[in-house]
């Protein structure tokens, strides 16, 4: 008896392992690099382009097209370098740890030079010079010195220098953010009294509200730098800095800032530059135009259409991603009901502590350990595949616990009467045991696909652009969180409700008794 059921359990696992196995085959054959003209391959460089203006984002009249002055620079930078360069997005929080694994070989997205950002990465010369500026509102408290932020709410971005130089003033409450679109949204609906924030930010998201202003005189002074992996790539920062100081030489570099009206006089002494060129702000009147256009309903009803193809993309990518997932839950989920209740000893207990590991810890947490951490023991995982295995994994601990109550719920008299139908231990458990098991736990089933549907969300923090992180960019560079939620969130529910209704068919079908029409 036990060696029968021992048989089956090993044949059973032995199939999931090969499902496995052509899942992670076909998931990983779009992220294994090709390594056949390394000669030819372009210098991968990443920045974070979901909101962040007006560094490197997506054009407000025609989101496929990135723009920036630091976009403009890298070009540059590209021409001087005789060198050809390929952006990489990644989320803000996962550029460093992208920089470190060598996902790419350097990032630029307003970064500060900072002796505690230098004990991490490496940087190249600095290629912008500005200072902080205090936002406030037109109709608020008039706070035009740091002095006068005492006793107030003060928002900034967090671990930058504005957060430090706010530290030295105990009686400021700070508050902090991760994006800047947040940082002004919250003073403009009155939750703080002022923003202290680094200059190209005061002037892309205050100067263009008219709600806000730029007030008091520019404080301290803030270099950004071109960030690499510590210790790693010295050839390429030194070309780096090479074609940096060739290019305030020949005033390539004045020209991209004198176009975004970034030129700032911190600028002109570092880069010992005093001319002043006949120039146009092109690119930003252009912006503020942009940000102009927006207003009216018809402008919003125009950019909420041309959101649909970004949004179909995220919702593909979101679907693919969730489906995969939950079939690799339900395999190894029941694989570790089985193990737990009908494996040996030793099985059993590492199936259970897989289960309380797993549920123990945060998804967001395992996402980043296997895609981040992995790569220190050899296991390079593209983001695609990372992101299905984690939610795979995650949500198999749920399922497992799902199903074997399942299993537990089924009478032992239907084992009892299977073997005394002459049926092997592996057939009651394959034609009696498991359905009846399927049948029970299917609605709990159908809530876990659309919860893992949502948790799919996470996976953007490993450079996948799904249709929250889709959300957070469209959503940021329009400043418009009640439009496009209800765009993003209707996506959701249509994602989900196909599902739900294929369920209840199953549903209702397992619960027809089986009998033959005559």
């Amino acid at each position: 008896m036990k060696h029968g059921l021992r048989y089956f359990l090993a044949r059973f696992v032995m199939v999931r392992v090969w499902a496995l196995a052509i899942l992670v085959g076909v998931a990983g054959l779009s992220s294994v690099p090709s390594h056949t003209a390394q000669a030819a391959d372009p210098i991968r460089w990443a920045a974070d382009a979901s909101a962040d203006v007006p560094y490197t984002f997506h054009d407000l009249k025609d989101q496929s097209r990135l723009t920036g002055y630091e976009y403009d620079l890298m070009q540059e930078l590209g021409r001087h370098m005789g060198a050809s360069l390929e952006f990489v997005q990644n989320d803000w929080d996962g550029l460093i740890p992208g920089l470190q694994r060598g996902l790419y070989a350097m990032v630029i997205c307003g970064i500060e030079i900072t002796p505690e950002h230098a004990e991490g990465i490496d940087f190249s010369a600095p290629y912008y010079m500005t200072s902080e500026r205090i936002v406030v509102r037109r109709n608020g408290p008039q706070l035009t010195r740091l002095e006068d932020l005492d006793g107030h709410v003060v928002g900034t971005i967090k671990a930058t220098q504005a957060e430090r130089i706010l530290a030295d003033h105990p009686q400021v409450q700070v508050r902090t953010y991760e994006e800047e679109t947040n940082v002004f949204m919250d003073l403009v609906n009155g939750r703080t009294d002022a923003i202290l924030i680094d200059g190209p930010i005061a002037q892309y998201y205050g100067a263009t509200n008219p709600a806000l202003q730029i007030v008091g005189e520019p404080i301290g002074k803030v270099a950004y730098g071109i960030a690499f992996g510590k210790g790693r790539n010295a050839a390429l920062r030194e070309q780096v800095n090479t074609a940096l100081a060739a290019m305030m030489k020949d005033g390539s570099l004045h020209r991209i800032l004198a176009r975004w009206n970034l030129w700032t006089p911190e600028m002109a002494h570092y880069a010992e530059d005093s001319s002043t060129l006949d120039i146009a702000p092109t690119e930003w009147q252009a912006y503020v135009d942009a940000q102009q256009g927006n207003a009216g309903w018809s402008a919003r009803v125009k950019r909420y259409v041309g959101f649909l193809p970004l949004l179909g993309k995220g919702a593909v990518l979101t679907l693919v991603v969730s489906l995969l997932s939950m079939v690799l839950a339900v395999g190894l989920g029941l694989t570790l009901a089985l193990l737990r209740i009908y494996g040996p000893a030793p099985l059993a207990s590492l199936a259970a502590l897989y289960v309380e590991v797993v549920r123990g810890t945060p998804l967001l947490i395992q996402i980043l350990f296997i895609f981040y951490g992995l790569p220190e023991f050899g296991i390079n995982l593209g983001p695609f595949l990372a992101g299905v295995i984690g939610l795979g994994l995650n949500y198999a601990a749920y399922e497992a616990e799902n199903y074997r109550a399942g299993l537990q719920s089924v009478a032992r008299g239907q084992m009892e009467a299977a073997l005394a139908l002459n049926m092997t231990h592996i057939q009651a458990l394959r034609f009696v045991v498991v359905p009846q098991a399927f049948r029970l736990v299917m609605p709990v089933m159908t809530n876990d696909f659309i919860s893992l549907l949502k948790d799919s969300s996470l996976v953007s923090v490993i450079t996948l652009t799904e249709l929250t992180q889709t959300y957070i960019r469209l959503s940021s560079t329009y400043f418009d969180y009640f439009g496009t939620g209800l765009m993003v969130g209707a996506a959701y529910l249509l994602l989900g409700l196909p599902f739900v209704r294929l369920a209840r068919m199953a549903e209702k079908k397992l619960a027809q008794p089986h009998t033959r029409r005559r």
